[in-house]
């Protein structure tokens, strides 16, 4: 199967990718403003929070808010970014069957259980993010990391099948705004249910 490393490897590269070292006082000012939105948004709903009240409550200028996340879907993915990582990071370091050490199917399976957990405890945070306009949602850095690492275990799994094709495929009911406009009839359990089944029948144990 060759360097068994290379998969892990390319996975912290995209891990890394679009985080560049900041000063001390722009980080905490980040951080600020970050706080400021989770409060507001816990508070009033995603939808109902301007940037101009985000501002306010951090104590910075509208400018320097605009400058540093553009608008509302850039502050979406920022406040998203530690969290969606830390998930990242139990992938590529983590324990099995989420981490390494497990046959493909078993960490495909405890990827659905963590990524569904993940997409309905952040909803309106991931829509704002994944539909900041057309196809924005497959050029989000995290959404390459998440192909590649459910690529990389189908391929593993063999049989050869387009890994690269079944990967968007199971990502697909993951998407935040299918989620959202089902959002009455499919919870976070029958998501589960029917990404398993998926899984199970794409890659048996």
């Amino acid at each position: 199967m060759g360097d068994a490393g290379a998969p892990r490897d390319e996975l912290v590269d995209l891990l890394r990718e679009g985080r560049p070292r900041e000063r001390a006082d722009a980080a905490r000012n980040r951080e600020r403003v970050l706080a400021a939105a989770a409060r507001l948004f816990g508070e009033h709903g995603v939808a109902a929070v301007s940037m101009d009240a985000i501002a306010a409550e951090a104590g910075v200028g509208k400018g320097t808010l605009f400058r540093r996340f553009g608008d509302r879907s850039g502050l979406a993915a920022a406040l998203l970014d530690a969290r969606e990582r830390e998930l990242q990071e139990r992938v590529i370091f983590g324990p099995p069957p989420l981490g390494p050490g497990a046959p493909p199917a078993a960490r495909l399976l405890a990827f659905a259980d963590a990524y569904a957990a993940y997409l309905y405890g952040h909803l309106d945070l991931l829509r704002v993010s994944e539909t900041a306009s057309p196809g924005a949602r497959y050029r989000l850095g995290a959404y390459r990391f998440w192909h590649r690492h459910l690529a990389i275990l189908l391929a593993e799994a063999g049989r050869g099948r387009d890994a690269d094709y079944l990967a968007h495929a199971l990502l697909a009911p993951l998407g935040a705004e299918m989620a959202a406009a089902l959002r009455g009839t499919c919870d976070a359990a029958r998501t589960v249910a029917g990404l398993r089944e998926l899984i199970t029948a794409l890659v048996p144990d």
